[in-house]
């Protein structure tokens, strides 16, 4: 009731209370869906934190606080998209504040930033494209399992992890690859522009400590968040965290849960937990390639 009473009394009349800068944390790996067992970063969770933050009318920033290994380049482009788009339309400066890393789809996003801001220790870049997969061709016979497929289209089974690889569906998935690659080195030169050292390692998909990647231009400077925000806006700037809903379990999620229920039939819930720990598993990988 107090803060709705001190916005009503006119500014000029107002003690200095400082500007507040809200912040986003675009924390985790980024890929579709999520669920109450395991949230994920995408545009559909992280979308209603954005509009929150951009649309405080008397903050000049939007500080992000991004730590992310990649994940889905789909999901981190709209996620980018969607930062700039809010940026220009609401005239916002974004600084982005790495933490332990922004990799691959996180320096992606991190790079909607104006200014991206690093620890001398975090991870930034691995600028590139990486699939990855099982095979169990041999699985299948030792358990005494026929696989049947039937297709209208030669290439509806490409790359199928239950049949040996064929050198032209890896091929094929390559120039895929490339595709996407190109899109991301495009957005990298777009963003950064003549800061990038001339370097050519930078698109390799090789990654760097902070302090590296301010030599090569892929970040700006070093510093941490409330450190740089006071000392830009004044000692008395107050940092608005921006937090999401929570889930039936307690745990704050990225953004929203889509509709329905939070409690689903035993069945449900067991194959969400399923679903989880093979995603937690592959969520795990995408880490430890920093070595986190």
């Amino acid at each position: 009731m107090a803060g709705v009473l001190k916005r009503l009394v006119p500014k000029r009349f107002r003690k200095d209370e400082g500007i507040t800068i809200p912040v986003v944390r675009l924390h985790g790996a980024i890929m579709t869906g999520g669920s109450q067992f395991r949230p994920a970063l995408n545009l559909a969770t992280v979308a209603p934190m954005l509009e929150k933050a951009f649309s405080r009318k008397d903050a000049p920033a939007v500080a992000l606080s991004v730590n992310s290994p990649g994940g889905s380049p789909v999901q981190s482009r709209l996620i980018y998209q969607r930062i700039r788009a809010l940026a220009e339309e609401k005239n916002k400066r974004v600084l982005v504040f790495v933490e332990d890393v922004a990799a691959s789809g996180g320096y992606m996003i991190a790079i909607a930033g104006d200014e991206i801001l690093v620890d001398p220790t975090s991870i930034v870049g691995s600028i590139g494209v990486v699939s990855g997969g099982f095979g169990f061709p041999e699985l299948l016979k030792k358990i005494g399992v026929e696989r049947r497929v039937y297709t209208a289209g030669e290439n509806k089974v490409i790359l199928d992890p239950f049949q040996p690889e064929k050198e032209g569906d890896i091929e094929y998935l390559k120039t895929l690859q490339l595709d996407i690659h190109k899109v991301f080195i495009d957005m990298v030169k777009a963003r950064r522009g003549e800061r990038l050292a001339d370097e050519e390692t930078i698109f390799s998909g090789l990654f760097w400590t902070g302090t590296r990647g301010v030599d090569l231009g892929l970040v700006d400077g070093l510093g941490e968040m409330r450190e740089v925000l006071k000392r830009r806006y004044g000692k008395n700037t107050k940092l608005e965290l921006i937090g999401g809903a929570r889930s039936f379990l307690g745990r704050r999620l990225p953004g929203v849960v889509s509709g329905g229920s939070s409690f689903g039939s035993g069945g449900e819930i067991a194959a969400a937990a399923v679903s989880g720990l093979a995603a937690t598993i592959e969520e795990r990988a995408l880490w430890s390639r920093y070595g986190l």
